[in-house]
């Protein structure tokens, strides 16, 4: 799936159109470094009652079993209590944005971090809680209600270069991944892994797809451990 593609994808599942994602999916060959992605479009499909929705869901409920990446069996399980062939899980639904919850779980641990909002989803930055503190906007004891926040330690940058090992050990290109290898030793190694990979731009684009699903994945399941399912 190419950038334009997922761009698509996303499109669509952010405007909770899931006629648009079933017709996306349709006929089209799906590439396993979306399937995070098409779970979560699929589910807003299922509740739509689309026609063809609960047929693609079981195809992607047996990809995601079968790739088995971290979160992958956590939406498997929704996938099929959506379709009625699992009981649901005793989670409790929050309607959070994946991809940011996923930059305050693996950002700096200096100033990653930060907090959701059970009430609303929204995904707080350490830094926009300490501004909003320091402009007044909060008291810093609101801050401590478990019945309103639910919050976030960063778990800093391993996860992403696990990432970067996996990805490297599966180019094809023996001198593209020799080049990466030597990229990821030492400090600095996701800016060097990144310089040096956009010298080719067909594993650039394999490479943010990769990450993204894999990040989505890991924030679902964090979600899962505290027990929440995020909704579309």
């Amino acid at each position: 799936m190419r950038d334009e593609g997922r761009a698509e994808l996303r499109g669509a599942l952010a405007r909770g159109e899931g006629v648009a994602v079933v017709e996306f999916l349709i006929g089209s060959p799906w590439p396993e470094d979306a399937l995070q992605l098409i779970g979560d479009g699929l589910q807003v499909a299922i509740r739509q009652e689309i026609k063809e929705a609960p047929g693609l869901a079981a195809e992607c409920v047996a990809a995601l079993r079968a790739r088995a990446w971290e979160g992958d069996g956590d939406l498997a399980d929704s996938l099929e209590a959506s379709l009625g062939t699992a009981p649901t899980r005793l989670l409790r639904p929050l309607a959070v944005d994946l991809e940011e919850l996923a930059m305050v779980l693996e950002g700096d641990p200096v100033s990653g971090g930060g907090r959701i909002d059970l009430q609303t989803g929204e995904v707080w930055p350490k830094t926009a809680i300490e501004y909003a503190q320091e402009m007044g906007e909060e008291d810093e004891d609101e801050s401590d209600d478990p019945d309103r926040w639910l919050w976030v330690d960063c778990e800093g940058s391993r996860p992403g270069y696990r990432d970067m090992e996996w990805f490297i050990s599966a180019v094809e290109d023996s001198e593209i991944q020799d080049r990466l290898s030597i990229a990821i030793s030492g400090r600095g190694a996701f800016r060097r892994f990144k310089d040096t990979l956009s010298r080719w731009p067909d594993p650039m684009t394999r490479w943010f797809a990769f990450s993204e699903d894999r990040q989505r994945g890991r924030a679902r399941a964090w979600l899962a451990n505290k027990g929440y399912v995020p909704t579309p």
